[in-house]
């Protein structure tokens, strides 16, 4: 059976491409959840979080010598820890523009990794299309934020 990573991988987008529709179409709350911008915010917050974590399971498994052995954890707890302090401190639009940042940079520590032979290619490929689709709708759903807050 093949493994359901990357189907589940994409699928983890439609709340992004969700929340940027409903932001772009006025549409400021969801039903028992939340304004839309702390609904996305929260789920930026939680895959982003999931992601730094994957970082550090992979370190889990690196041998003491390897370069990535050290920087990897140290990189993923600062991805977490500033997308967090972020969520607690700056406005929707802010953290938003924070999350673009986060992802971007978990995607420059995978190509880190695929360069070190530590992830594949097809998983790198995956993450860059994924990534593309996240930051575009973080972007709309941003702009789109900043578009109310001038009105």
């Amino acid at each position: 059976m093949k493994k359901p990573s990357p189907y589940l991988t994409f699928a983890g987008t439609i709340p992004f491409i969700a929340c940027a529709i409903m932001i772009t179409l006025g549409i400021d709350a969801v039903i028992a959840l939340g304004t839309t911008a702390e609904v996305l915010s929260a789920y930026g917050l939680v895959i982003a979080s999931f992601m730094a974590g994957a970082h550090w399971g992979n370190h889990l498994s690196l041998a003491d010598d390897d370069s990535w052995a050290a920087r990897l954890p140290i990189f993923s707890n600062i991805v977490a820890l500033v997308l967090w302090l972020g969520f607690l401190i700056l406005s929707s639009a802010g953290f938003i523009w924070l999350l673009i940042i986060g992802f971007l940079a978990l995607l420059i520590i995978d190509h880190g990794l695929y360069q070190a032979n530590i992830i594949d290619k097809t998983y790198l490929k995956i993450r860059k299309y994924v990534t593309l689709i996240v930051v575009i709708s973080l972007v709309v759903s941003a702009l789109g934020l900043q578009t109310v807050i001038k009105k």
